[in-house]
């Protein structure tokens, strides 16, 4: 039989066998019963492996997990939104782990067996006058990832989920999740929230290894708008109720494991990009011929965090010396002797020369709901794809009004 890897219709952090969740309105965010607080578990202990966000000051939540994961063991995790008990200190800390022993005490599990995120507003706690009884509300069922996928946006404008199904020769086993973001996304590590899950037997080492490389190539090659948040948190937690034999680095089932783990994480980076606040358009910029794989993905993200790239794509103006003005800005190696750009497949610069092309045409394929920008550095053999969107007016606007 050959190894088949396909997405599930309606998949979510829920559809590998032993996971359940759940939401309730918390009455953290302002919108009146929106659902703002969750509950993730599995049935039986998870090998977890966790990425967390690059910035120096972490929030509560983030720091908590850090500590909790060391071991690489977790069997829940509870998440907020609407307030990222961010920048609050010692007193943020211990409503962290207070919040995490209210939820672990109503599942029936130990305190060091949570994990906990929080996003949302920074510079503020958790409302912990709400969150006990809210708790209490929770209902588990293996349908409740939809529930949770809803609880954790923020400005998000859809929710996002998925899950694949990996069938093999003699196994069969799923990979599940849900994700947020879609402002303060330009991760080093991680993303916003990206929390997976998977019914397969994992060997930790593997499982930190596969989630890193995956990661790489997609989680961490996303940008909306150049800030990157105190919360961002990866997490992927495998239970092993599968019954496959346990996978590790030499494995014939490794390959197929990280393929599958590469395309869920691809297709959430992809729905992030996509879902910018006040996007209107993805942008997916591959550089490829790069000296290496590092300079690959430096020139890639260069060129969609770069604002006047984002604003020529918003505007449909075929500007392409802004793509080459971000990719020379980028500090890769360079010669314009030997570039190549196109957009929406149509080449504008061929070894460094500028070419005849309509601008009618390339203005239509910047207007169109995917836009796509390839250029060629031609000094090796690396290539590298990262994922962004257009700026718009709206995105000041969201902004500018988010507290209120």
């Amino acid at each position: 039989m050959e190894n088949k890897i396909e997405f599930i219709t309606g998949g979510t952090v829920t559809s590998p066998e032993g996971f359940f969740a759940g939401a309730t309105s918390a009455g953290i965010k302002k919108a009146a019963d929106s659902l703002d607080l969750g509950i993730l578990y599995s049935r039986a202990p998870c090998a977890t492996a966790g990425m967390f966000t690059g910035s120096k000051l972490k929030a509560a939540a983030v720091a908590l997990c850090q500590q909790r994961l060391k071991e690489g063991k977790a069997t829940a995790l509870i998440v907020n939104s609407g307030c990222a008990n961010a920048y609050t200190g010692k007193e943020g800390l211990a409503d962290a782990e207070a919040m995490a022993s209210l939820a672990a005490g109503a599942i029936g599990i130990s305190d060091r067996d949570m994990l906990v995120a929080s996003t949302g507003v920074t510079g503020q706690r958790l409302p912990m006058d709400k969150i006990p009884d809210a708790i209490s509300t929770i209902v588990l069922s293996h349908d409740g990832g939809h529930e949770l996928a809803r609880a954790i946006m923020t400005t998000d404008t859809v929710p996002k989920e998925a899950a694949v199904t990996v069938r093999l020769a003699d196994s069969e086993f799923t990979i599940g999740g849900v994700a947020k973001g879609s402002g303060m996304i330009h991760p080093n590590l991680a993303t916003m929230f990206c929390f997976l899950t998977t019914d397969a037997a994992v060997e930790l080492n593997f499982l930190r290894n596969a989630l890193k490389k995956s990661v790489s190539q997609s989680l961490n090659m996303i940008s909306v708008d150049g800030d990157t948040s105190p919360s961002d948190t990866v997490l992927l937690m495998a239970n092993g109720l599968a019954q496959n034999k346990p996978i590790t680095a030499r494995s014939q089932q490794a390959s197929v494991f990280q393929a599958a783990l590469d395309r869920i994480c691809i297709h959430f980076a992809k729905a992030l990009a996509r879902d910018g606040e006040g996007a209107t358009r993805l942008i997916e910029a591959t550089v490829s011929g790069a000296a290496n794989i590092t300079e690959a993905r430096k020139a890639a993200k260069a060129i969609i965090g770069s604002n006047l790239v984002k604003t020529a794509v918003h505007g449909g103006d075929p500007n392409w010396g802004r793509i080459v003005a971000a990719v020379a800005q980028s500090g890769v190696e360079l010669e314009e002797s030997k570039l190549d750009v196109s957009v929406g497949g149509i080449a504008v610069l061929k070894g460094g020369k500028p070419l005849s092309f309509s601008e009618e045409a390339v203005g239509q394929a910047l207007e169109q709901d995917e836009v796509l920008i390839n250029v060629s550095l031609n000094l090796g053999a690396a290539s590298a794809t990262a994922w962004g969107c257009d700026l718009s007016e709206e995105y000041v606007t969201i902004n500018s009004l988010y507290r209120t």
